[in-house]
């Protein structure tokens, strides 16, 4: 019976190292990444990152054709600083849409401005609440509520449903997190081209970025920009014109997964 009864503890210990172990690996932070190429390729997924599409996560067209070659605009948009407003001009102008992702602060100090990204045909989608570091949220309740607080905040302000899109903060996530987004109703946008746009005070030159940004297109792919960035609102006119005559057509974000 000792030997029976040791070989169940045995089994039982290791059930559960199993168990921690498997919930360490998911709760494990993972900074998203593209290895980006001046081929006009997609980028192909570090092993590690292709992760997210078991739960819904999406960084690509995978089906957009040849024939149709896909460009989807997506901007970060936490707060207004004159540029966010210029990108609306500008997109309006060439009669396009994109998704902006954004953040209660730019519901409560520009709902204005949010209010016209709704009725230009913008998908308006979830930065959650604060922009915090998502990883280090382990309960789903809590998680929930940097995303439901958000919803509710915009649509108090226009009437509409946000859209059920989230991306993370700073592109940080965990399996734990994608989890938690599924079972939330959440598909979860990471983006196969970004750059150095972020910072206000390290604006690359806009010849630079421009050609950055031409070099790097490719069907179906799901560009990051920062609207709050001085050289974006300055080249995004001309960007989409270059984008035109390459081929590509700016898509509307529900076109995705229009054939899930």
């Amino acid at each position: 019976m000792k030997g029976k009864s040791l070989r169940i503890l045995t089994v039982i210990t290791l059930l559960l190292l199993v168990f921690a172990y498997t919930a360490y690996a998911e709760s494990e932070a993972i900074n998203w990444y593209c290895k980006n190429n001046t081929t006009h390729t997609p980028p192909t997924l570090d092993k590690t990152l292709s992760v997210i599409e078991r739960y819904d996560g999406y960084y690509l067209d995978k089906s957009a054709k040849d024939s149709d070659k896909k460009i989807y605009l997506t901007f970060d948009a936490g707060y207004e600083n004159g540029n966010v407003e210029k990108i609306l001009d500008v997109l309006k102008k060439h009669g396009v849409t994109g998704a902006f992702f954004i953040l209660d602060n730019l519901i409560k100090r520009d709902p204005a401005l949010v209010t016209r990204m709704a009725e230009e045909g913008h998908a308006v989608c979830n930065h959650t609440k604060t922009h915090p570091d998502m990883t280090k949220i382990h309960d789903i309740k809590l998680f929930e509520n940097q995303l439901s607080s958000l919803e509710k905040a915009y649509t108090e302000l226009t009437g509409r449903e946000m859209e059920k899109v989230y991306r993370p903060p700073q592109g940080r996530f965990s399996e734990e997190n994608l989890q938690f987004a599924k079972k939330l109703g959440y598909k979860t946008l990471f983006w196969s081209f970004a750059y150095a746009d972020w910072d206000n005070d390290r604006q690359m030159k806009a010849e630079d970025a421009k050609k950055k940004i031409l070099d790097h297109l490719h069907n179906g792919e799901v560009m990051l920009l920062h609207p709050t960035s001085a050289t974006n609102a300055e080249i995004l006119d001309s960007v989409l014109c270059e984008i035109k005559t390459a081929g590509y057509r700016i898509a509307p974000l529900s076109e995705l997964w229009e054939n899930e």
